[in-house]
């Protein structure tokens, strides 16, 4: 199996994910460069309900029979990053698949797989690709749904991939596309995605996993000397860099080792480890990108993106700013809970593709 598939399109576009009985969609209409309109989003949840009885309760909400495009959450995929085999260009996947069957932790023979340039090609030096292996069952309870309900899948596509093309939006409206910008989104109670981009390409991408109860915790105390010393971390002002090691960060156990202590003091701990990961990875790129210094760094987390910023700029000591794409998605989140409204956020994202090639 590959993706995407290119059909024709109609005037309202539905983006939907769907993972672990949950489903997240938008829809909406383009209204402008770069402009939409939010017709409806939501989120469903199977629960109990047979298969029949929720494809019935999507179609109360006339989601049948429309075109549809899918982004795979993060849980339903790997992905990995190589050095470019030396073959060309149609034999990239089938070497990638080669290369990475190690790597991955299904049989490669039950994966879809594709390939995605990391940078913009202008660097020197070996050249590496972002391999996606998505397991075919997770492709294809998404397909089975969608055939369940008529759509015409016309994309499926990856939430790293969606997030580049808000960072693109927003670089693009600051006239800085040529310069390099983080995005670091919430997903959630546990996991995070930090990606970097430069000139409309995503050259880094990292999964950082939110230690529990991070998204209620009380960051505010994290800069002190004891939530970070307890257990070996330091201050991030008094950090030292350790990094990444064949694709492996270190220090990054998230498990309560915070028996015994107040839950204030456990709670800055928590937020203490998740500012050093960070702080690891925009260091990591400094060394690597040297040519491309960071001109932005900006965050998602639903209700708390504005607090988030606030703390990791006082935190980190640089500017950080909100995802505020309020200008260009008219509507959205109207209503919604919180929580939903942070399920579907990454869904803009994919309204925003426009490349024709893979991913």
């Amino acid at each position: 199996m590959r993706w995407p598939w290119k059909r024709s399109a109609s005037g309202d576009r539905l983006v939907v994910a769907w993972a672990g009985g949950l489903l997240a969609y938008v829809q909406a209409r383009a209204s402008g460069a770069e402009a939409w309109e939010i017709r409806q989003c939501g989120v469903e949840r199977q629960g109990e309900a047979s298969t029949e009885e929720f494809v019935r309760r999507i179609q109360g909400l006339g989601l049948k029979g429309v075109e549809a495009h899918v982004m795979l959450r993060p849980e339903q995929y790997q992905l990995l990053q190589i050095e470019a085999p030396p073959v060309a260009p149609e034999e990239l996947r089938s070497a990638a698949r080669y290369q990475i069957r190690e790597m991955i932790d299904v049989h490669v023979d039950d994966i879809t797989l594709d390939v995605l340039r990391v940078g913009d090609g202008q660097q020197k030096g070996a050249a590496h690709l972002f391999v996606v292996a998505a397991a075919n069952a997770s492709v294809r309870s998404v397909l089975d749904l969608g055939n369940a309900l008529q759509w015409n899948v016309s994309v499926i596509d990856i939430q790293e991939t969606a997030q580049r093309n808000l960072q693109n939006a927003l670089a693009r409206r600051e006239q800085k596309l040529d310069r390099a910008s983080a995005a670091l989104v919430l997903l959630g109670e546990r996991q995070a995605v930090l990606t970097i981009s430069a000139n409309e390409e995503l050259f880094y991408t990292r999964r950082l996993d939110l230690p529990e109860g991070f998204l209620e915790g009380d960051w505010g105390q994290s800069g002190q000397a004891e939530a970070g010393l307890n257990d070996g971390y330091a201050p991030v002002a008094e950090y030292v860099p350790d990094y990444e090691v064949g694709g492996v960060s270190h220090g990054t156990d998230y498990g309560d080792g915070g028996a015994g202590r107040g839950a204030d003091a456990q709670g800055a701990e928590r937020a203490q480890r998740l500012l050093v990961e960070v702080q690891r990875s925009l260091d990591l790129w400094d060394r690597s990108w040297s040519s491309l210094p960071l001109a932005a760094v900006r965050v998602y987390a639903g209700p708390r993106t504005r607090e988030l910023a606030q703390w990791l700029s006082l935190e980190l000591g640089q500017n950080v700013a909100e995802m505020d794409l309020d200008y260009m998605f008219s509507g959205f989140g109207a209503g919604m809970a919180p929580a939903d409204q942070a399920l579907c956020w990454p869904l803009l994202g994919v309204l925003l593709r426009t490349e024709e090639r893979n991913l």
